[in-house]
């Protein structure tokens, strides 16, 4: 089978939008809720990750200015998934980290994606689960690497 790379992104626009609502779909219900939006739980994920960070490292992990970023924290200091801790040697510095509420939801949330890959590619086969990664991880080196020259 032969295909442009200009029918590859008319495909892949189909295709895209479907598998993230389909995943969306399936995904907790804090996100059907409105109670928090996916850039709030990417930044859960960060902080699950990193265990604490500064607000400016937090807005440099997503792409958006400081006071955005004061926006998405907000909120969810809100609902008590985060809480702000002041540096006692500079209280310009401010850091955020998970609560308690944060970290149960972002280990609910991973299980219950975990749960959703292994229903899907379950369905195929090992050697196209290996290839599908294969190819995924390629991508993320090559949009890693863009994002770190800019």
């Amino acid at each position: 089978m032969s295909i442009s790379l200009y029918e590859f992104a008319d495909e892949l626009n189909k295709i895209m939008p479907v598998i993230i609502k389909e995943f969306g779909r399936r995904h907790i219900n804090e996100l059907y809720k409105g109670k928090i939006s996916l850039p709030q739980l990417l930044i859960l994920n960060f902080l699950n990750e990193k265990s604490e960070s500064r607000m400016t490292d937090l807005a440099h992990f997503m792409k958006v200015s400081t006071a955005a970023m004061t926006g998405l924290i907000e909120r969810l200091v809100k609902y008590n998934y985060v809480c702000r801790v002041y540096d006692p040697g500079d209280r310009r510095i401010i850091k955020v980290e998970l609560t308690l509420k944060g970290r149960e939801l972002v280990r609910k949330t991973n299980q219950q994606r975990r749960s959703m890959i292994i229903d899907v590619f379950g369905r195929i086969s090992e050697r196209e689960r290996v290839e599908y990664l294969k190819i995924l991880t390629r991508i993320k080196e090559i949009l890693a690497k863009e994002g770190e020259s800019k």
